[in-house]
């Protein structure tokens, strides 16, 4: 298995089995940290932060260092040329130039995309907004593998800003994809995007419960309200037919963790409704874990914590979070090795629990300059100096309905009209344009396909309404 001048944007970059193995060779670097001094002697990191952080950030450079690298560091975009107007695939060519690999965190969601297609050396995100954070992902199914030894099977609660947490997402996808079963539990106005709800129906195999009077019935009594649920593909046929009993056989043996996240104020551009949101943040207190669903439960938490997680949590044998902190180290320092492929002829055994996964399916791309653009206003897609080389792209994840995902941020569009580029030899009048939910959308091929936004822009390029187009 070669993870050699690979990248790391986003966590389904990683099959199951190469998962594994940057945890299982984490492990042997964390026995011997201080004899990887000459892994990556001679290499040079780059680490760019755009936003504050401490773990990450020194979590990252302390790995190279303990590998016998070198640091080279950008932390404030006001003291780079990002800020006279430079686009970042420029900034990635030059310090790609400079460096072996660079590591990456910035505030718009997609950049480390962006950065990784233009550096020409490996790209390590280190978080893109509220999209993705995958190396703190593997610091937590190291965290969990390391307590519980197996992800299979486990219940695990996520906690908080299921909206914004962009820890949140990468480690919901891992943990569908390793056969865990997950209980949503978002702070009011926080619930998990639908983008990524519906990546968890599409991309596995398992069941996302989401009916309201379901929910209530199979956790009366018990634990706490959640407005979903994620259940693992491992039930007999029957059972799974039968929500409610499945439901109360996932909870009879309570939560195995509990996945605490802060208010990520900073995302929110109105103070109003950030006041109105904090107001009534979830709190995990010593109170909470005294019910008996949480008598194994390990707390976890990414960090930094504001108000969300009690202090007096801290002395309780279950609380993880400093430990997660801790191995970031060392599971860091088995990535950057295995990218920059400096362990030589070191043989990498994993452990054959689970099978090679790979998350991503062979949707069709759709990348054309008919007007349509990603929704999401902080994509690195919609921002002015990089739409001078960007063309927004998508895949196109469904038909029926259609539904397009950004491959920067993955937020996804709906579009309502549709044309063919195959439109009868060119003759002027059979230039039509019709509504994406009509039948005819079975019948364009993908390589045709056109898509508007509204009915100006099909209209601007030339195209009339057909009588599939609903009001006409």
């Amino acid at each position: 298995m070669n993870l050699a001048n690979r990248s790391l944007i986003t966590i389904d970059d990683l099959s199951n089995g190469e998962i594994e193995t940057i945890l299982f060779l984490a492990d042997e670097m964390a026995a011997l940290i201080n004899d990887q001094c000459e892994v990556c002697r001679g290499k040079i990191m780059a680490s760019l932060f755009f936003e504050p952080s401490t773990r990450t950030r020194l979590s990252f450079e302390t790995a190279m260092l303990r590998l016998g690298g070198h640091v080279v560091s950008a932390v404030d975009i006001g003291a780079t040329s990002l800020a006279k107007g430079e686009s970042i695939a420029d900034m990635a060519r030059v310090v790609g130039s400079y460096a072996d690999i660079v590591v990456i965190r910035h505030p718009w969601e997609g950049a480390a995309k962006v950065v990784a297609d233009y550096a020409g050396i490996p790209v390590i995100n280190a978080g893109d907004g509220s999209h993705e954070h995958p190396t703190q992902t593997l610091c937590d199914l190291y965290t969990l593998k390391k307590e519980k030894q197996t992800i299979k099977g486990l219940k695990v609660a996520l906690w908080g800003d299921l909206k914004n947490g962009r820890t949140i997402h990468s480690l919901a996808y891992a943990l569908a994809r390793f056969g865990a079963t997950i209980l949503f539990r978002p702070s009011p106005g926080l619930e998990m995007p639908e983008y990524a709800l519906r990546k968890l129906t599409t991309e596995y195999e398992g069941k996302l419960e989401r009916d309201a009077e379901t929910l209530k019935h199979a956790f009366q009594g018990r634990l706490f309200p959640v407005d979903a649920m994620y259940i693992t593909p491992s039930h007999p046929h029957q059972l799974a037919m039968m929500p409610d009993i499945s439901i109360q056989i996932e909870l009879k043996t309570g939560v195995d963790a509990l996945y605490v996240t802060r208010f990520q104020r900073e995302r929110l551009t109105a103070p109003p409704e950030a006041q109105e949101i904090k107001k009534d943040y979830l709190v995990v207190d010593r109170k909470l874990f005294k019910e008996k669903e949480f008598k194994r439960a390990l707390v976890m938490h990414p960090l930094p914590r504001v108000d969300e997680l009690a202090y007096e949590m801290d002395a309780d044998p279950r609380s993880m979070y400093f430990k997660q902190a801790a191995r970031g180290v060392p599971v860091r320092m088995a990535l950057i090795a295995l990218l920059l492929g400096t362990l030589g002829t070191k043989e990498v055994t994993i452990p054959k629990e689970n099978e090679s996964f790979v998350a991503r399916k062979d949707y069709p791309i759709y990348k054309r300059d008919s007007g349509v653009k990603c929704p999401n206003p902080i994509c690195v897609s919609n921002q002015e100096t990089e739409a001078r080389y960007i063309k927004p792209e998508f895949t196109i994840v469904s038909f029926e309905p259609l539904i397009l995902r950004c491959v920067y941020c993955e937020h996804e569009l709906y579009p309502k009209y549709i044309a063919s580029s195959d439109w009868h030899e060119g003759r002027l009048e059979n230039k039509k344009y019709h509504s994406a939910d009509s039948h005819l959308i079975r019948k364009i091929k993908p390589a045709n396909l056109i898509i508007f936004a509204a009915e100006n822009e099909a209209q601007a390029r030339g195209f009339k309404p057909s009588k599939y187009v609903t009001g006409h």
